[in-house]
């Protein structure tokens, strides 16, 4: 069951990859408009959290309706849908575009990859998370491939899926949906500055 659950959630999170596509070849990179679509979903986000959270009746119809795709922890917590759309909305408003088009590509993409290929293959556990060396370089190797078609060059393509990898691996109380993008945005931006 826990394999159908997360083979569910991961499908879901890899549409995320709608924002990142959708800023680049749709919204041609126009920082302002796409903050602004992102602000105006997490707003609306934000708003069905809180109601959620004080509305018992409301609470659990979005656990009937969403409770498959959901973690227990976020019956009391905001859900991951909300931290990506926090996390994709700093990444326009203070990267520069493809900067924050190719991190907001790996959290879709290398989360995904790194909890399909732990879950089915990963037999080399992590002591301090529960996350395998496996699912760790399937998260690595789709953000690099991703990063040398997009990124300017592979030394920052690297970098940044090296970023994404670290932090997706990292222990920190942050949920992995904020710290992935920041994280492989803010190593590009300064890798960037140095090639």
């Amino acid at each position: 069951m826990l394999q159908i659950r997360e083979t569910l959630r991961k499908s879901i999170h890899l549409s995320s990859l709608l924002i990142p596509l959708g800023y680049r070849y749709v919204l041609d990179n126009n920082r302002k408009l796409m903050f602004y679509l992102l602000l105006s979903a997490l707003v609306a986000m934000l708003v069905i959290e809180f109601i959620r959270f004080w509305q018992r009746g409301f609470r659990k119809t979005f656990w009937w309706m969403f409770g498959l795709v959901l973690r227990k922890h976020e019956l009391r917590d905001f859900t991951g849908a909300t931290y990506l759309l926090f996390s994709s909305m700093l990444c326009v408003a203070f990267f520069e575009p493809n900067i924050a088009f190719c991190a907001m590509a790996f959290l879709s993409l290398g989360d995904t990859f790194a909890a399909m290929v732990g879950i089915n293959f990963g037999k080399r556990r992590f002591k301090l998370v529960n996350k395998s060396l496996e699912g760790s370089l399937a998260c690595f190797a789709s953000c690099f491939i991703f990063g040398l078609f997009y990124a300017e060059n592979p030394v920052i393509a690297c970098t940044g899926a090296l970023a994404a990898t670290l932090a997706e691996l990292s222990p920190l109380p942050v949920d992995d949906n904020v710290e992935m993008p920041l994280v492989a945005a803010v190593v590009m931006t300064i890798t960037r500055v140095f090639t």
